[in-house]
């Protein structure tokens, strides 16, 4: 039996050499996958998370992955309903979330990183949702960098993505490239195992359970379709003509003032005329190309999950024809709708484009003269150039939890936590806002929310500790060393004999634009270190067939909890948690007998 690594490497070759998988089913009778899988995926918050039966991530063992690859083998698995929950979206609407069974997510990761490794090498470099090294960030400077000159937004949002995806759609896509139909029905199935909403079987006739461990890149393979239809159709069809022609009143200007300067040279004056140094002034509020040139078009395009924004360059009429011909496809080839409200033809340079959270603009400064090294007038580098902004919605939505009556307030129902447990909850929101938020030219508006924040955090350590703001606020000041040198914040400790204390912090973080990011994604093989190390070290346990309780030789399972700290709590913790503890481990591999044991407390 080859490893997992081994088949995901052969997929991976031939997806990037675009030839197609014939025997992908077979694959799913490997044992080894089904671990790697579970070292990917028993960490996650969800594993102790029942979906429609009791079954979680405790217990698992090498029995339970024999009897899933028995039933595959002989086609009898079969996907259960998934348990629907709803969880509130930010315009105030609720958002279906399936939760699948222990057993339904295994099996689904292990589809998921057989699908990935083949269809990863194929997928647009204009598409960043959902994948390896790639997120918010990377589409967005792809937008800075290669956008330069964009005179029309298109934005783009599809309707229930998720919820309309087509199933003879997505199938007829998967077949394709995969000549199985035992692997096709396998996903038919998982598509249509319904999902159940108080005790009540309902059918899914289309879309990809929210929550599901393969619907991600269900999506991505389904809106290839629309990266290719873009890639291929569209900007060629829109992108013509090397570069600008020159603007006639730009060069008519640019002759009057040669002539006068050869004038000049002629009668031995060196000192520039003010007629000349008026030409230049109204030379430089002119663009070198001309706007209206009908044989220069561009059209650029970048695609996160269901959000696609295109760049153009060219007149509006042909802005609308792009935004209908998209419709027209989408409707047509994959059964989606745009969303009408939210599908807006911008002007770059005088509105600002929502996409992933940022406001998109485009520069224009005549005032604003950079030195050029190729001209002796400067040049105005910043025109055409795209800037990445904080909305200022965006700034009141996060700030609104904290304030009351328009000011900053204390949160009363936190203040029975501990300072540490409160310093990195504040922290730890406000840090993952602003590092967001760190393309944007005007990140230092988020002041505003430091602000607001350090005040209610203040206000809520003074209500616990029933003291001042000011008290508080010279207890906790810190400073911290950064790149860009000191900046204060504030800080709790807990000392722990012999173990470098616990810190949490809040602030810290200077708010100055970075233009470059890196993406510290999980890698792309499950073998590679740091993000699964624990999960690789926790299937060696697990083979190793060692009860480490009883310590004895014996077939074991996985013993696993939410979490040590209600472990620590207790005044006389029973051995398997003393065990834990101090392990610093969720999960113990134990034998069935002491499983038992464990949960009956005895």
């Amino acid at each position: 039996m080859q490893s997992a690594e081994t088949v995901l490497n052969v997929l991976r070759e031939r997806g990037r050499h675009g030839l197609p998988c014939n025997e992908l089913y077979r694959q799913l009778f490997n044992p080894d996958l089904y671990l790697h899988a579970y070292g990917r995926i028993y960490a996650n918050k969800g594993a102790l998370t029942p979906g429609a039966c009791e079954e979680t991530a405790d217990g698992m063992s090498e029995v339970k992955i024999a009897n899933l690859v028995e039933a595959l083998r002989h086609e009898r698995y079969r996907f259960r309903p998934v348990r629907r929950i709803h969880i509130p979206k930010n315009n105030g609407k609720m958002r279906p979330l399936g939760l699948p069974s222990w057993s339904d997510k295994l099996v689904g990761e292990a589809v998921r990183l057989l699908l990935e490794a083949y269809y990863e090498p194929r997928f647009s470099n204009l598409s960043h949702g959902f994948r390896p090294e790639r997120g918010c960030h990377t589409a967005l400077s792809q937008v800075v960098i290669n956008w330069t000159g964009t005179t029309w937004f298109i934005e783009g949002d599809i309707s229930d993505c998720f919820g309309s995806l087509d199933h003879d759609v997505l199938l007829s896509i998967l077949a394709e490239r995969i000549h199985d139909a035992r692997f096709l029905r396998l996903i038919r199935q998982m598509l249509q195992a319904g999902y159940m909403e108080d005790w009540e079987w309902n059918p899914t006739l289309s879309g990809t359970p929210q929550g599901g461990v393969v619907s991600p890149l269900l999506s991505n393979i389904y809106l290839d379709k629309l990266d290719r239809f873009v890639e291929t159709v569209l900007i060629p069809e829109y992108t013509r003509g090397k570069t600008r022609a020159k603007n006639p009143e730009y060069r008519t200007l640019e002759n009057e003032i040669n002539r006068l300067r050869k004038r000049q040279k002629y009668w031995g004056e060196k000192i520039e005329t003010p007629a000349v140094r008026e030409l230049r002034q109204r030379l430089r509020r002119l663009p070198v190309g001309d706007p209206r040139d009908p044989g220069f078009r561009r059209l650029r395009y970048v695609r996160y999950a269901d959000d696609h924004l295109l760049g153009f360059i060219g007149p509006k009429a042909e802005a609308e024809t792009i935004k209908h011909r998209l419709s027209q496809f989408l409707h047509e080839e994959l059964k989606l709708e745009l969303n009408q409200d939210k599908t807006l033809i911008t002007h770059a340079r005088t509105q600002a484009a929502r996409f992933l959270g940022y406001e998109i603009t485009v520069q224009h400064a005549d005032t604003k003269i950079t030195r050029d090294r190729r001209s002796r007038t400067g040049a105005r580098n910043t025109n055409g150039k795209i800037a990445l902004r904080v909305p200022r919605k965006v700034i009141e939505a996060k700030a609104a939890p904290f304030l009351k009556r328009g000011h900053p307030a204390p949160l009363r129902h936190l203040a029975g936590l501990t300072p540490y447990e409160l310093v990195r909850r504040y922290g730890a929101q406000y840090r993952g806002i602003v590092q967001y938020y760190l393309l944007a030219g005007d990140v230092w508006r988020l002041d505003r929310l430091k602000g607001v924040m350090v005040t209610s955090l203040l206000k809520t350590l003074a209500c616990r500790h029933r003291s001042s703001v000011t008290k508080m606020a010279a207890k906790y000041k810190a400073t911290v060393n950064t790149p860009l040198g000191l900046r204060r914040c504030f800080e709790a400790r807990i000392d722990r004999v012999g173990r470098k204390p616990l810190i949490a912090r809040f602030g810290g973080i200077p708010l100055v634009q970075k233009k470059h990011t890196a993406i510290n994604d999980a890698p792309r093989t499950p073998f590679e270190p740091h993000r699964h190390q624990r999960g690789i070290r926790l299937i060696r346990r697990l083979r190793q067939k060692w009860c480490e309780v009883c310590e004895r030789p014996r077939p074991v399972e996985v013993h696993q909890v939410r979490g040590l700290a209600d472990l620590r709590k207790l005044e006389l913790p029973p051995e398997w948690a003393a065990i834990m503890i101090r392990k610093h481990s969720r999960t113990l591999v134990v034998c069935a007998p002491c499983h038992q044991a464990v949960h009956k407390g005895t």
